[in-house]
């Protein structure tokens, strides 16, 4: 039988970014491809293109060379609109900083990736609290940002980028704001949601716990991937 066709294709990708006379290359000739259900690990010194890469496969960013496919389709031929769709149903994002709305509560943070959707406001409730209650929140979901813990936030965050049932889940550095044992409860729900809902992770990290938990890890340095093990692995 063929194989499954990647979640995320990345083929020649280069990121160049001039200030003045002054050229930097982000990314130097990039070839990826994120499976189905892969729990992957992107590592690197500062520097080397990992955030670059995570915007450029979540549609925050454009190549100036390259392209990028995401669940078959090909980012550089969308409009702006159909674009902003595209990362609304089919990316999930957790970053470093949470980005929760201050004034909103942990379920109308993550409601509001449904409502934007066009979900109805029932629905969205339903599957915002179930959301909440997946990732260890329930009885939290009144509670705005600034009344919870970073590890709280956090997983509020995860549960925001989940309930739209993405294709795949970017995580900028989500453990760097936590300490070990938050950092460590994290790891355990991340892993545990790409097992039991087969959603695919692709996670840019220098956390050694982390990578020990991936099935996957993949380095970069200088802007090109310079290692990339597929081996399967039993998590920790």
């Amino acid at each position: 039988m063929p194989s499954e066709a990647p979640i995320v294709s990345c083929r020649g990708l280069k990121k160049r970014y001039r200030t003045g006379a002054v050229e930097t290359v982000a990314l130097n000739g990039v070839d990826l491809d994120i499976a189905p259900g892969d729990f992957a690990t992107l590592a690197g010194p500062s520097g080397s293109g990992k955030t670059t890469l995570l915007n450029l496969i979540g549609g925050l960013d454009t190549p100036s060379e390259g392209e990028v496919v995401v669940d078959g389709v090909r980012l550089g031929e969308l409009g702006k609109n159909a674009l902003t769709d595209l990362r609304l149903r089919k990316i999930g994002f957790v970053f470093q900083a949470y980005n929760l709305i201050p004034v909103l509560s942990a379920v109308e943070n993550v409601e509001f990736i449904l409502q934007l959707q066009g979900v109805a406001p029932a629905e969205r409730r339903a599957r915002a609290t179930a959301a909440l209650k997946e990732v260890g929140l329930e009885g939290m979901e009144d509670r705005r940002p600034g009344f919870l813990s970073g590890g709280q936030q956090q997983r509020v965050a995860v549960a925001r980028a989940l309930v739209s049932r993405p294709s795949i889940v970017l995580a900028d550095e989500p453990t760097a704001n936590l300490d070990s044992k938050t950092a460590g409860e994290l790891i355990d729900l991340m892993a545990r949601l790409n097992a039991e809902a087969g959603a695919s992770f692709l996670i840019s990290t220098h956390d050694a716990r982390v990578i020990a938990r991936s099935r996957r890890h993949i380095e970069l340095t200088d802007g090109r991937v310079t290692s990339d093990s597929a081996a399967a692995r039993e998590p920790a």
